[in-house]
C-alpha cells in the first residue's frame, strides 16, 4: 500500500479536501455510532434511560477525547516525519504508540471501575436514571483498550496522509452497533445497558476486522515485531505533543459535563432535551472537527519539509470551506432544530427542550470553522501548548460562568445556557488571532535575520 496524499508538493485544495472528505465521513459514522445508542434507547425505553445514555455518553466521550488528544501526538510526529521523507522513523514511532497507548487504556479502565459511581453522582444524574448510567459508563469502560486501538489505527494513517482506512475502521464499527443495539435494546430489552454492550462489541469488532484488513494490504513504511518495544525518548515526544491536546480536550469535555450537571439539576425533561442536543450537536461540529484533524496533518507535514508558507495557506483554504459547510449547517439548527430533535425522541417536551438549546449552539457552527483551523494548524506546527491553554481560558474563563449565570435566572432559558458555547469560541478566536500574528512576526524576524547572515 503506498502513501495516499502528499502535501508537501503540487495544489493545495484539492488534496486537502480529498483527505477531508473521508475524515467528514468517518466522524458522521462515529457521530452515528453514538446516535444510535440514544436513538434506539428513545425508541424502545423511558425518559430515565435516555437521560442515562446522555450523561453516560457524555463521560465516555471525555475518555474518548483523552485518547484522541493523546493520539494527536502520533500524528503531529509521524506526519512531519513523513515530511522529512524518514519513513524509517515512522515504524518505531508506531512501535511505541502502540506500547503506550495499551498502557493509558489499561490504567484509565482500573480507574474507572471503581470511580464511575462517584462520577456519574457529581454530575448530578437524575435519581431515576442514576443506576443506569452507572451501567452504561461501566460497561463502555470495560471496552477502552478498543478505543484506544481504533483512535491509534486512525491517528497513524492520518499522519501518513491516508484518512480512508480510519473511515472503514468506523464504518465496521458502526454497522455492527446498529445491529447490536437492536438486538440488545429493541429485542432483549437491556435499556441503556444493552446500549453499552453493543457498543463495546462492535468496537472490538472493527479493530480485529480492520487489523485483518491492514495486513492483507499492508504498510507504507517499514513495521515488524521488533518495533514493538517502548522507547522512552520517542514515548517523550508523544506525550509532549498529545498530552496538551488531551489535557484540553478532556478539561473542555469536562466543562461540557458542568454544563450537563447545571441542566440536570433543573430536571428530566431539560436533561433529555440537552442530552438529545449534545447528540445533535456532535453532528452539527463534526465538518469543523474534520477539518482540525486534516489540517493538523497537513501542516505536520510541510512544517517537516520546512514550508511554512504553504501550511499557512492550507489553513486559510480549510477556514473557507470549513466556513461554508458551517452557514448550512447553522440554518438546519437554528431554524429546524425540532424536526432534527425528533429523530432521537418523540416526547413533545424533550423535543421542544432540545430546539431551544440548539437555537443557540447554531451560532457556533459559523465559528468554530475558524477556531478549529487555527487550533489544527497550531497541533500540526508543534504548538500544542498554547492549544491547550486556549481551550482552558474558553472552557472555564467563559462557557462554564456564562451557562451557570444563566441557569440561576430567574426564567431559565436553554437557548441563553446554550449561548455559552459561542462565548467561548469567540474569545478562542480572538486569543488564536492574537498569537498567529506573533508567531508570523517572530517567523519573519528570524528570516529576515536568516537572509542577512546568508547574503554577508
Amino acid at each position: 500500500m503506498k502513501q495516499k496524499i502528499d502535501f508537501t508538493q503540487g495544489s493545495i485544495l484539492g488534496p486537502l479536501m480529498k483527505f477531508t472528505l473521508p475524515i467528514i465521513a468517518a466522524l458522521i459514522l462515529q457521530a452515528l455510532y453514538g446516535a444510535v445508542d440514544l436513538l434506539v434507547v428513545g425508541q424502545f425505553a423511558s425518559p430515565g434511560a435516555v437521560s442515562a445514555v446522555a450523561t453516560g455518553s457524555q463521560v465516555l466521550h471525555t475518555l474518548t477525547l483523552l485518547i484522541t488528544g493523546l493520539a494527536m501526538g502520533i500524528t503531529v510526529l509521524i506526519g512531519q516525519q513523513i515530511g522529512q521523507k524518514n519513513s524509517q522513523d515512522v515504524g518505531h514511532t508506531v512501535g511505541t504508540g502502540i506500547i503506550l497507548f495499551t498502557i493509558v487504556s489499561i490504567l484509565i479502565t482500573a480507574v474507572m471501575m471503581f470511580a464511575t459511581p462517584a462520577f456519574v453522582r457529581l454530575l448530578q444524574a437524575p435519581k431515576e436514571a442514576f443506576a443506569d448510567t452507572v451501567s452504561y459508563v461501566m460497561i463502555c469502560s470495560g471496552g477502552i483498550l478498543f478505543i484506544a486501538a481504533y483512535n491509534i489505527l486512525g491517528s497513524i494513517f492520518r499522519g501518513i496522509g491516508d484518512s480512508k482506512t480510519p473511515f472503514i475502521a468506523v464504518l465496521i464499527a458502526c454497522i455492527g452497533n446498529v445491529i447490536l443495539d437492536l438486538v440488545f435494546v429493541a429485542g432483549l430489552h437491556l435499556s441503556a445497558a444493552g446500549a453499552a454492550l453493543a457498543t463495546v462489541l462492535a468496537q472490538a469488532f472493527s479493530v480485529i476486522l480492520s487489523l485483518i484488513l491492514i495486513r492483507r494490504r499492508g504498510l507504507p513504511f517499514p513495521f515488524s515485531r521488533e518495533h514493538l518495544k517502548l522507547d522512552k525518548a520517542l514515548a517523550g515526544r508523544i506525550l509532549r505533543l498529545g498530552f496538551p491536546c488531551a489535557l484540553q480536550d478532556v478539561l473542555v469535555s469536562i466543562s461540557f459535563l458542568a454544563i450537563m450537571a447545571i441542566v440536570n439539576s433543573l430536571g428530566v425533561i431539560p436533561s433529555a432535551g440537552v442530552g438529545v442536543a449534545e447528540k445533535l450537536c456532535v453532528f452539527i461540529m463534526l465538518v469543523p472537527s474534520a477539518y482540525m484533524q486534516s489540517i493538523s496533518a497537513y501542516v505536520a507535514q510541510n512544517i517537516g519539509a520546512g514550508q511554512p508558507h504553504r501550511a499557512k495557506r492550507g489553513m486559510l483554504y480549510g477556514m473557507a470551506t470549513s466556513f461554508a459547510f458551517g452557514i448550512l449547517l447553522g440554518y438546519l439548527s437554528f431554524f429546524h432544530g425540532e424536526l432534527l430533535a425528533r429523530i432521537f425522541s418523540q416526547d413533545t417536551q424533550v423535543v421542544a427542550a432540545a430546539a431551544q438549546y440548539l437555537k443557540g449552539y447554531s451560532i457556533d457552527t459559523l465559528l468554530t470553522a475558524f477556531l478549529f483551523c487555527f487550533m489544527g494548524y497550531f497541533n500540526g506546527c508543534g504548538k500544542t501548548g498554547f492549544v491547550m491553554i486556549e481551550g482552558i481560558i474558553g472552557a472555564f474563563g467563559v462557557r462554564i460562568p456564562v451557562s451557570y449565570f444563566f441557569s440561576k435566572a430567574a426564567e431559565v432559558s436553554l437557548f441563553h445556557v446554550s449561548l455559552a458555547t459561542p462565548s467561548s469560541t469567540i474569545v478562542q478566536i480572538i486569543l488564536c488571532s492574537v498569537y498567529f500574528l506573533a508567531c508570523e512576526k517572530r517567523r519573519k524576524k528570524e528570516d529576515s535575520i536568516s537572509y542577512s547572515h546568508n547574503t554577508q
